[in-house]
């Protein structure tokens, strides 16, 4: 851990960076307040300590300049000369701490350790939501992703449940999390829970919480996940999983905003969010009575469908850059480079487990293959060829539509493999360079 002193006093930089060097931190000291600014241009402190009373530039306001670069920094506030003004000045200004000469140094060491904790947890905080945001990504820009994060934008700022459907591995929970943090409950948690992960016989317990007693080994009682989530979003994945008594219970929570835990006849008042997710066919489910119809129609108020892979084929080269910058920090290995005609033989394979798939399909790559270029012939043999009927996937559409579609993927299939060049990909498809960039404009492919 790093620490700046910035006093005017020799004598008492001397001392504090005696002492504080003692402990194993490193030391730099200034002399007044933009000298000590200047030095953090070239010094990653961690703490400082700051006095009040300075020529040129007083600690007051050095700190506000210090914090307005910074937010982080842990900066203890020394002064002789100060009242409880400055005092709550300083804090309220974002200082950490604030003390009076003459300074006990055993209080000096217990406060700069305290501040050192603070600045690593400040710090870990940091690189946890910095890595949070970067998993949580929605990747890709072709028209289905347009679309998912276009409904996404209309539906975050409103209350309204949302029923997010998909086939598995398709960022379900991706899409749940970035309603979240576009809606105003962006501050306030976020909890999951998956039905599917957790023996029915302890659904209601986790979901709704329980009381001390309510049944063997409840020594204690504990809140829920709907009690964690107040004030916030409750994402329940593969809702289609939960049992008909839990359901009636989340029914009673959605109409009413309340519900009891386990053992208990205490009712309690909740405000969170509610956004469910499932793989499975709900309506069929409701038909064969096995997923209540009124809390369907209660959750279904804003579907959203998730694509599968093979509807955006045209994201793959974005999803493997994502994926191995993700394998490469998660499995300590080295970068490797995925060939233009790698990216276009993966665009050609089945993954039925979707980006999850493919995720699990990078990191085995990146964990059994030694070449730093992946070719082709490097790709497992147990990914599964598209047929050549595949193309046409499930939807219907008009041979016009279908053609249209055919020629947009294939002319970007073959930009990307002479490197975006329009006058190699014309060369190379015996075109016409102007009829090529013709074409590319009528279909809307930007380069």
């Amino acid at each position: 851990m790093n620490v700046l002193i910035i006093d005017d006093e020799i004598n008492i930089r001397q001392t504090l960076r005696s002492i504080l060097e003692d402990e194993g931190y490193d030391c730099e000291t200034a002399a007044n307040g933009k000298e000590g600014i200047k030095q953090l241009e070239n010094f990653n402190a961690d703490v400082i300590l700051l006095d009040v009373q300075m020529d040129e530039m007083d600690g007051l306001t050095a700190l506000e300049h210090i914090l307005k670069a910074d937010p982080t920094l842990q900066v203890i506030m020394i002064s002789g000369h100060s009242g409880i003004g400055e005092a709550v000045r300083a804090i309220k200004t974002g200082a950490f701490d604030f003390l009076e000469k003459p300074l006990s140094l055993p209080k000096v060491k217990i406060t700069v350790s305290k501040a050192a904790k603070f600045r690593q947890l400040s710090m870990e905080n940091r690189r946890l939501k910095i890595d949070i945001e970067e998993r949580y990504q929605l990747i890709g820009n072709s028209p289905p992703m347009q679309k998912l994060r276009e409904m996404i934008r209309k539906v975050a700022p409103s209350n309204a449940k949302v029923l997010i459907r998909g086939e598995s591995g398709t960022g379900k929970e991706l899409v749940a999390w970035a309603i979240h943090q576009q809606s105003g409950r962006a501050d306030k948690p976020f909890i999951r829970f998956n039905s599917a992960a957790i023996p029915a016989e302890l659904v209601e317990s986790e979901l709704f919480g329980f009381e001390k007693g309510a049944f063997t080994g409840a020594v204690k009682g504990k809140k829920g996940k709907l009690e964690e989530a107040d004030g916030g979003t409750l994402f329940l994945d593969e809702i289609g999983d939960m049992s008909l008594s839990a359901q009636s219970k989340i029914l009673r929570v959605i109409q009413e905003g309340e519900f009891e835990r386990v053992g208990s006849n205490k009712t309690h008042k909740i405000d969170a969010r509610i956004i469910a997710a499932t793989h499975k066919n709900l309506e069929e489910m409701v038909a064969e009575n096995l997923f209540r119809d009124d809390l369907f129609y209660r959750l279904n108020v804003v579907p959203i469908h998730t694509p599968a892979l093979r509807q955006h084929p045209e994201d793959m080269s974005q999803l493997v850059n994502h994926l191995s910058c993700m394998a490469i920090r998660d499995l300590n290995v080295t970068p490797k480079n995925f060939l233009p005609e790698t990216i276009c033989a993966l665009k050609g394979r089945v993954f039925p487990g979707n980006v999850r798939e493919l995720k699990n399909l990078i990191e085995r790559i990146y964990i059994l293959e030694e070449k730093e270029e992946i070719a082709p012939d490097d790709l497992p043999e147990t990914t599964t060829r598209k047929s050549n009927s595949d193309f046409f996937w499930q939807e219907t559409l008009s041979f016009t539509e279908k053609k249209k579609d055919f020629e947009a993927r294939y002319l970007e299939v073959q930009l990307e493999l002479h490197g975006h060049n329009v006058s190699r990909t014309a060369e190379a498809l015996s075109m016409h360079q102007s009829n090529l960039s013709r074409k590319l404009k009528e279909l809307g492919i930007k380069l």
